[in-house]
């Protein structure tokens, strides 16, 4: 007797429904205890062993007071253009889509754009650039930091050759 397709798929399928569902319990091993139960240590050299600090070297903590941000910004304190006493490498810089870098000054407008998340220096303090008034950011633009306002765009600082 031969067995076409339309009657072998049944006959897989009723054995299938026979057999049962698939177990999903786990197996007792001989001689008792759960799989689990009896797990073998691992390899030594697959422990973790302690590590100390390196020798000489102090982590970059933040200063005392970094975040405690003046109430309000006084143009005439801060309104300069100056050069950056120190340059600092940081990785590449990508423009907004559509702009390129140039060389704002303080007073100057900076588009939307150039303050969006991906250019705020939150950090500041590592790059030597004073604490933020109250609604202030330092942004990055090319080579420069950028002290805005975040709900005008008004240039309140810029340190010239931050970033190399």
């Amino acid at each position: 007797m031969a067995y076409g397709s339309r009657t072998l798929v049944p006959l897989v399928f009723a054995l299938a429904l026979l057999a049962g569902p698939p177990t999903t319990q786990a197996q007792e091993r001989p001689g008792g205890g759960h799989p689990e139960a009896a797990r073998p240590e691992p390899h030594p050299a697959a422990r973790p062993e302690p590590h100390p600090a390196p020798r000489g070297y102090h982590p970059v903590v933040a200063p005392r007071g970094w975040n405690v941000r003046p109430k309000t910004a006084d143009p005439a304190a801060y309104g300069h253009n100056y050069q950056a006493p120190r340059t600092f490498k940081i990785g590449p810089y990508h423009p907004p889509g559509g702009w390129t870098a140039r060389r704002w000054t303080y007073g100057e407008t900076l588009p939307r754009a150039y303050w969006a998340a991906e250019y705020l220096l939150a950090d500041y303090w590592l790059f030597g650039l004073e604490v933020p008034p109250v609604g202030y950011e330092w942004v990055r633009d090319g080579s420069d930091a950028i002290l805005v306002n975040v709900n005008t765009g008004q240039i309140l600082q810029v340190e010239y050759g931050v970033f190399a």
